[in-house]
C-alpha cells in the first residue's frame, strides 16, 4: 500500500518540462529543465526523474523563483512562486521530450 502512495508522490513532484530557447540549447548538452514542487529536495527530484523516465541522473541544480508583487488596478497580489530543476543525465541516457510523430 505504501509503494502506491510513494509512487504517486514521485509522479506529482515533477510538474512539467520548461521549454524555452535557453533550455532547448541545454538539451544538446544532455541537460533538461523541469518545474518541480516547492518542497521537493534534490534527492526526491532525482528519484522521481529516474522513476518516471527510466534514466540515470548525474547532477541536479535547483533554484527558486522569487514571489513578485503584481498590481491590477487597485488590487495588489502575488505571482505564484516556483522551483526549477536543471537535471544533467549520464552520457548514455536521454529523455525524449519531442517524440517523432
Amino acid at each position: 500500500m505504501t509503494n502506491i502512495v510513494t509512487e504517486r508522490k514521485l509522479i506529482d513532484l515533477v510538474k512539467y518540462p520548461i521549454i524555452t530557447d535557453k533550455t532547448t540549447k541545454l538539451i544538446e548538452e544532455n541537460q533538461y529543465c523541469f518545474a518541480v514542487d516547492n518542497k521537493a529536495s534534490k534527492l526526491d527530484i532525482k528519484t522521481a526523474i529516474e522513476y518516471i523516465f527510466n534514466v540515470r541522473v548525474q547532477k541536479i541544480n535547483t533554484m527558486k523563483g522569487i514571489t513578485k508583487k503584481r498590481r491590477i488596478g487597485q488590487f495588489l497580489g502575488k505571482k505564484t512562486s516556483y522551483k526549477k530543476a536543471i537535471i544533467k543525465l549520464h552520457e548514455d541516457d536521454n529523455i525524449e521530450l519531442f517524440p517523432d510523430s
